[in-house]
């Protein structure tokens, strides 16, 4: 009896190679053939199930969002029993940070996405992420739960304070990959913008 495909697992394999390649030579210089040498798969199977490019691209960073989700879990869970707001909202920017291989490539590959669907009608067609305004979301709900339980200064705007610390986020670890600063400086500066947001004085915890 033939050995029964899951469809969804070889659609995981196939995107978990295009991360693998894209690490190694750019977003912008993998190919559907490269991907298939590197998946150990025909280029006719990735055509199957990806049928282009542009598909397998959002397909390949739906994964990383995915993972990137399992990194904040994970953090939260090394906060402890019962984290507070600001151990959550530093589960989240902390573990956006490119501070080890699998978030440099997280970081890498959605700046890539970002600055190839500028010039790239059908890369720019397909939404970025399925809801781009999560993360603010989040953010922004922690932030509100800190200030109903008096953890933030004064006249602190939720929405916009996460949209800032989110912006930071970003930029740092840009600076990161290119070499600007080190982990332990961007560290730093989110550690110094959350104490200026919350009462606490704690250091963000790396």
């Amino acid at each position: 009896m033939p050995k029964r495909v899951d469809h969804a697992e070889r659609r995981t394999e196939i995107a978990e190679a295009l991360v693998r390649v894209a690490g190694r030579r750019g977003l912008h210089a993998v190919g559907m053939r490269e991907v298939a040498a590197e998946a150990g798969v025909s280029l006719r199977l990735v055509q199957y199930y990806f049928q282009t490019k542009e598909k397998l691209l959002f397909f390949g960073l739906e994964l990383l969002a995915e993972r990137f989700g399992e990194r904040v879990s994970a953090r939260v869970r090394a906060a402890g029993d019962s984290p507070g707001p600001r151990a959550l909202v530093e589960a989240l920017l902390m573990a956006a940070l490119p501070t080890d291989d699998e978030s440099r490539t997280f970081h890498h590959l959605y700046t890539s996405y970002a600055v190839l669907a500028v010039n790239d009608p059908a890369l720019a067609a397909q939404p970025f992420i399925k809801n781009p305004d999560a993360a603010e979301d989040a953010l922004t709900e922690l932030l509100r739960q800190a200030q109903e339980a008096a953890l933030l200064e004064p006249g602190v705007d939720a929405r916009l304070e996460a949209a800032g610390l989110l912006a930071m986020s970003a930029g740092l670890g840009t600076g990161i990959l290119v070499g600007q600063r080190s982990a332990e400086s961007a560290t730093a500066v989110l550690g110094h913008q959350l104490n200026r947001i919350f009462r606490t004085g704690d250091e963000v915890s790396t």
